[in-house]
């Protein structure tokens, strides 16, 4: 809420600027200029609305969007033809009711757009996000940022605003955005989980509750992943009374009611293993069974490897290291975390020497330092108890 005195709420500012974006394209506008008009009406609002707030936040921002469209089209002498067209200045009063936010993200996550460009322009245009921030959460340099976005954008110029969008691919872009988690200014995990709700808000879809519930229940353990010193804690050593419960209850609800319709989908599936971690009080509690058998309709729907790795570590919670060994065993050997799984099951085996050369092979080809300290540390834990047992 914005009042004297008080500083801009930018999470509304996200909130009502893919509606504004929809009202200018709707009026006439092509995608790339109006969402330059909302980001330049962004950055005016954020200078004036601490000392004069609107009554009506989203009729304000298209007003003043719609000003900076014709300004900016009365500078283009190419375009004067279409001057007249957009001239034209919105009648003043409330804006219009209609939400064109899933339109908009069926036009960002176009199936034409790379992945890293469709989360690119998804975050700016829906998520209201800066290129600056983006470019800080993407550990890239903004101008680079600043390409793939142009890019994106003239790549869905052409792309009519009423077309019928891909809702599988706004999903598995706003997974990936999910799993960025947090660099940089923003928090792309909790950005994440407030686009898949205005998704779900806007469908009835049990993939897109599946969606729903999965990131509530990831992000529900977020307190309780990481020490202070940014180090990474297992999910078995994690302190559970610092799991968020409401967001696991509404998670565990939002998935109920999904898999009532029994047209069971990969994020349904995935939210039913993360529920039953969920679920269990203490990690020695956790049903490894049932996780076997949802990674087994998982693995069913979508035949990922990764999948496959993971089903593997189950197993071996589930009926022994052993069981558990002979299942990675058929998993692809170059996949990433392969090595870690395998240093895992062996510790579990009691092959403290492979143990601790795997976690320490799987540290040097760790993607994150965080999880190189952690795999590093494993292979320092199961060495100094080796030089333990050989040294009593």
């Amino acid at each position: 809420m914005t009042g004297p005195g008080r500083v801009v709420d930018a999470r509304l500012l996200r909130e009502v600027a893919p509606g504004v974006i929809g009202i200018l394209v709707r009026r006439g506008a092509d995608f790339a200029t109006a969402e330059d008009a909302v980001q330049e009406a962004l950055v005016q609002a954020a200078l004036t609305w601490p000392q004069r707030p609107p009554d009506d936040p989203k009729g304000w921002l298209v007003t003043v969007a719609w000003r900076k469209l014709v300004d900016a089209r009365r500078s283009e002498a190419a375009r004067r033809d279409r001057e007249d067209r957009v001239a034209v200045e919105p009648p003043p009063g409330p804006a219009a009711a209609a939400d064109d936010t899933l339109a908009l993200f069926f036009l960002c996550a176009h199936p034409s757009l790379p992945p890293a460009s469709a989360v690119a322009l998804t975050l700016r245009a829906v998520g209201g996000l800066t290129t600056k921030q983006i470019a800080q959460a993407y550990l890239v340099p903004e101008a680079t940022m600043a390409q793939r976005i142009s890019r994106a954008k003239r790549t869905v110029r052409a792309v009519r605003f009423d077309a019928p969008g891909d809702l599988a691919t706004v999903l598995r872009v706003l997974y990936l955005v999910f799993n960025e988690g947090y660099t940089g200014d923003v928090d792309l995990a909790a950005e994440a989980v407030r686009l898949v709700r205005q998704v779900a808000a806007h469908t009835d879809d049990e993939e897109t509750a599946g969606l729903l519930a999965l990131v509530l229940l990831h992000h529900a353990r977020r307190p309780a992943r990481t020490r202070a010193d940014g180090s990474l804690v297992p999910l078995a050593e994690q302190d559970r009374s610092l799991w968020d419960t409401a967001l696991i209850t509404e998670g565990v609800a939002v998935l109920q009611a999904a898999l009532v319709h029994d047209r069971l989908g990969e994020f349904q599936a995935q939210a039913a293993i993360a529920a039953l971690h969920a679920d269990a009080p203490r990690a020695e509690e956790t049903d490894w069974p049932q996780i076997v058998g949802w990674y087994d309709e998982l693995l069913r729907i979508t035949g990922n490897p990764v999948v496959r790795l993971n089903r593997a570590v189950a197993v071996g919670e589930a009926d022994g290291p052993t069981a558990g060994l002979a299942a990675l065993a058929e998993v692809d050997p170059a996949l990433p975390r392969h090595t870690a799984a395998s240093a895992y099951l062996h510790e579990r085996a009691g092959d403290l020497p492979a143990a601790a050369r795997l976690y320490a092979e799987a540290a040097r080809g760790a993607t994150t330092l965080a999880e190189r300290h952690h795999l590093a540390k494993q292979a320092a834990r199961i060495g100094q108890e080796l030089m333990r047992l050989r040294h009593p």
